[in-house]
């Protein structure tokens, strides 16, 4: 880690949470720009922000080697933007970026875990320059020196610390002849912080970063600013200097520098650094003259080298047409938000603690009732809107595989097309992070078992580019996903014979149905591969996807016809904290069931259970047997309802098995807030006893919810 105070939590959550999501948008314009075949002029420039962003605020908080690599590949970008990009350099290219992606991906997760970063990654910087020089010397340019940076974005900021030594000071002749680029100005600023602020030389560097964005940094005085915490004494006692190229009026510029965070005040100067702060002055009449000509010039007049898509230098930062837009967005901390839905869930807890007081039985309060209706829907609504808020969109955990599919399809020689639906689709912040890596070993699993590579499926009459479809739509209060390939499907007789190998069959080859020969594929140690690949054979994947998943109250199921592909479904509950569900009466205790589970429920007559050879109580269903599961045998439960027509049956549903719960009295269906169980009774009683928590009744009583998944797969 840096010497930075990572202690301000809050500024390094949003330098994490904003450096994550700009890696991500890195990648999906590089996907996306891949499939396509075409890097457009917006892709470049999107492209080259996204990492002058990462540059700078990495090294505002000094995590040197991020802000160093991404220099490196600012400097690339800033060619491409310049010289244009060649086609036979195309897929090199979005080799290289991809690669320099998931080691700054890697690097923002050391500082997540609170490891120590690499000081250095000579590889991968010198492969960066090496492309470089070659695009330098297809435009014939002088190719640059490592491990110096490239000299034009060189000048346009301070280099990172990795790289200072190489940088050229403030007095050398060279840097202060460098020429402004057609349509640009010269102009000198001085510019002081506020008093106290601290850390100027940081402040110094963010400035830089805001006029780079209008022009280009030529020179500061002092020359190196980021790595150079003495720099701090100097811009206290003298004032901060910079040489600015730029066609922006100079209204712009003032506006654009003191927008910069503890600028105080912002001057122009006839040169790089002076004995004493000079006096503030409009702007050198050159400049006030030539500038507006020089935006002029710059819109009317495309430039000559355009690139090799056909798109021609861009204009830098061109604000856009028409009026600005308001930003409505802010970041919250996901803590926050889970400590107001328990505190909304209380407000219901208690809301209906008073509706429900017993000490009201046979009164008739009319302007009581009339106030607690109000209650309860102003309560409902504070409900609805605290849960809203820890919605998100699934897209980018869908926009994740993309990469997955592009990398694998590449080394596997796979011709594979992703296509996404159901993208908007909003689920609980909690779903989305845990489904993240089921998803990818799902997508993992139809990119290396199903999916035939180009040779056999060159032999089949199937379409040469084989397709995964990712899916999500909303049925009910669960959100269903689905992964499906049209590769090879699933051989039943390979797989039973597979189980039969590892000992994993409890009964005998013929006794199983299609569906429980899928279900053999989630089987710990189960593998279909001969051989330990880099993506599979290891016996670990389906497993670990169904544990996920049933963690969060879910269910997967396997559907596959041999020869035509394979779909997986995840079946999840949209939110963990609030859920509908059903009031059970067993004997004098009251219990809850997810309504999610429930299929159906009716009253039997005396004769239809009957018992199957195996001593099991069944029911027969419109044609279909169901076992029937005591629920008051299992808690062992006194008083409980015995004969089967004085009870109720609840057909329930885990995707993977049904059965017939028999309870002795449905109470009501309503929305209960979900409280784990106290951890001394998990740890006293184990968790696979048939509880998946509790939540209090209007009364003050705790009610404890079912896990029907648990009770279904042990009894």
């Amino acid at each position: 880690m840096s010497d930075f105070d990572n202690s301000n939590n809050s500024m390094l959550g949003v330098y994490l949470f904003e450096t994550t999501e700009m890696l991500n948008q890195l990648d999906d314009i590089l996907l996306d720009a891949e499939k396509n075949g075409v890097l457009s002029e917006e892709n470049i420039n999107e492209i080259f922000r996204i990492m002058h962003t990462i540059k700078g605020s990495s090294a505002m908080m000094e995590f040197n080697i991020i802000a160093s690599v991404s220099h490196k590949l600012e400097d690339l970008f800033f060619v491409i933007r310049d010289n244009g990009l060649s086609q036979e350099h195309f897929e090199d290219l979005f080799d290289l970026v991809l690669r320099v992606s998931d080691f700054l991906k890697e690097e923002v997760e050391k500082i997540q875990t609170e490891q120590p970063l690499c000081e250095e990654n000579d590889a991968l910087v010198n492969e960066i320059l090496d492309f470089l020089n070659l695009l330098k010397e297809d435009s014939g340019e002088a190719p640059a020196e490592k491990p110096a940076p490239a000299p034009a974005p060189a000048a346009e900021a301070p280099a990172p610390a990795e790289a200072a030594p190489a940088e050229a000071p403030a007095e050398e002749p060279a840097a202060e002849e460098a020429a402004p680029a057609e349509g640009e100005k010269i102009y000198f600023l001085y510019a002081q912080f506020d008093e106290g602020c601290q850390m100027e030389n940081i402040r110094a560097y963010m400035l830089v970063n805001k006029l780079n964005a209008i022009g280009k940094v030529l020179q500061t005085s002092p020359a190196s600013l980021d790595g150079n915490p003495d720099a701090s004494a100097v811009i206290v006692e003298k004032g901060f200097y910079c040489k600015l190229s730029s066609a922006k009026p100079t209204e712009e510029i003032i506006a654009t520098a003191k927008g910069s965070p503890c600028v105080a005040t912002v001057s122009f100067t006839d040169s790089l650094g002076v004995d004493s702060a000079p006096e503030p002055v409009a702007a050198p009449k050159a400049a006030e003259s030539e500038a507006p000509k020089a935006e002029a010039s710059a819109s009317a007049a495309p430039k000559a080298n355009a690139n090799a898509n056909g798109n021609a230098k861009p204009a830098a930062n061109a604000a856009p047409s028409g009026g600005g837009v308001k930003q409505n967005l802010i970041n919250v901390d996901l803590d926050k938000l889970v400590a107001l839905n328990d505190l909304v869930g209380e407000i219901v807890i208690s809301e209906s603690m008073v509706s429900g007081n017993p000490d009201l039985d046979g009164l008739h309060l009319e302007s009581f009732e009339k106030a607690a209706s109000q209650l309860r829907k102003l309560t409902n609504e504070l409900q609805d809107i605290s849960m809203s808020l820890r919605m998100v969109s699934i897209a980018p955990t869908f926009q994740k595989m993309k990469r997955i599919v592009r990398d694998m399809g590449k080394k596997l020689d796979k011709d594979v097309e992703l296509i996404l639906m159901g993208e908007t689709t909003e689920v609980d912040k909690t779903i989305v992070d845990a489904i993240a890596d089921p998803l990818m070993h799902v997508v993992r699993n139809s990119m290396d078992h199903g999916i035939e590579d180009r040779a056999e499926r060159a032999k089949t009459d199937k379409n040469p580019k084989a397709q995964i479809i990712l899916s999500a739509q909303n049925l009910g209060g669960d959100i269903i996903i689905a992964c499906s390939d049209d590769g090879r499907g699933l051989n039943t007789e390979k797989l039973l014979s597979k189980a039969k190998e590892k000992g994993i069959l409890t009964k005998a080859e013929n006794e199983y149905t299609e569906k429980e020969i899928f279900n053999l594929l989630m089987a710990p140690g189960f593998s279909t591969k001969d051989a330990v690949t880099e993506f599979s054979g290891r016996g670990v994947g389906m497993d670990v996807v169904k544990k996920n998943i049933e963690k969060i109250g879910g269910t997967v199921t396997i559907e596959s016809t041999f020869g035509a592909g394979m779909t997986v479904y995840f079946k999840i509950p949209l939110t963990l904290a609030i859920i509908d569900s059903m009031d059970i009466r067993i004997g004098q205790h009251i219990y809850t069931v997810p309504i999610s589970n429930i299929r159906e429920s009716f009253k039997p007559s005396a004769d239809q259970p009957f018992t199957d050879p195996a001593g099991r109580e069944m029911i027969m269903i419109r044609g279909a047997c169901y076992p029937i599961i005591r629920v008051g045998n299992i808690f062992h439960i006194d008083g409980c309802v015995q004969n089967i027509e004085e009870g109720i049956l609840m057909l329930v549903d885990t995707g993977e098995r049904l059965a017939c719960l028999f309870v002795d009295e449905l109470i009501g269906k309503h929305q209960v807030v979900v409280k784990p169980m106290p951890q001394f009774i998990t740890q006293l009683i184990g968790r696979d006893i048939g509880i998946s928590g509790c939540t209090i009744m209007g009364d003050g009583s705790i009610s404890l919810i079912l896990d029907v998944p648990n009770i279904l797969a042990n009894y």
